[in-house]
């Protein structure tokens, strides 16, 4: 699965490169984020967090802490956002932004005309984790908030190169190949 999204029609898409010379990295994942596209949102971030030579285990830390950061947007915030995943030579970066949130009467108008309107939660819902979980596994959060919207900018480090050939001489059950 590519991890990046054409520019235009014509760019090729690309796997995940860590270009030191750009300080903001290289965009492999630009999506907007809705309520529908939660499921592939988790699956792309996944994979290009794995491709950007992250182990599993982080991997699914970044996934996660990027899922709870646009559930935010969802229940919190506009209802509509937008999630950008950068790499580096030194992190992976996932920034996730609402827009303003007068969008959100809109958006609540309009389900209740259409139907569409999410259920009621089936259990207590205990507001706070989500951000907590997010400080938890990155290595870095910024947030800001304003009239015109919420980010959140998040990174995670990535492995040094001598981490990197180590993880790539092992196999799948972990042990080191040749020992």
């Amino acid at each position: 699965m590519p991890c990046a999204r054409p520019v235009t029609a014509d760019a090729p898409l690309t796997q995940p490169s860590r270009p030191g010379s750009d300080a903001d990295g290289m965009v492999v994942l630009d999506r907007e984020i809705r309520a529908a596209t939660l499921s592939a949102l988790r699956e792309a971030v996944l994979g290009c967090a794995s491709a950007a030579g992250l182990s599993r285990d982080r991997s699914l830390e970044v996934m996660l802490a990027a899922h709870e950061l646009a559930a935010n947007v969802i229940r919190h915030g506009s209802g509509r956002g937008r999630l950008l995943l950068r790499v580096t030579a030194r992190a992976l970066s996932c920034q996730v932004s609402d827009a303003r949130a007068t969008a959100r009467a809109a958006l609540d108008a309009s389900s209740e005309a259409d139907g569409t309107a999410a259920p009621a939660a089936g259990w207590p819902v205990e507001h706070g984790h989500g951000l907590w979980l997010v400080r938890k596994t990155a290595d870095r959060v910024q947030v800001a908030a304003g009239p015109a919207g919420s980010v959140v900018s998040i990174a995670f480090n990535l492995p040094t190169a001598a981490a990197r050939l180590e993880y790539a001489d092992r196999d799948e059950a972990g042990v080191v190949a040749g020992v």
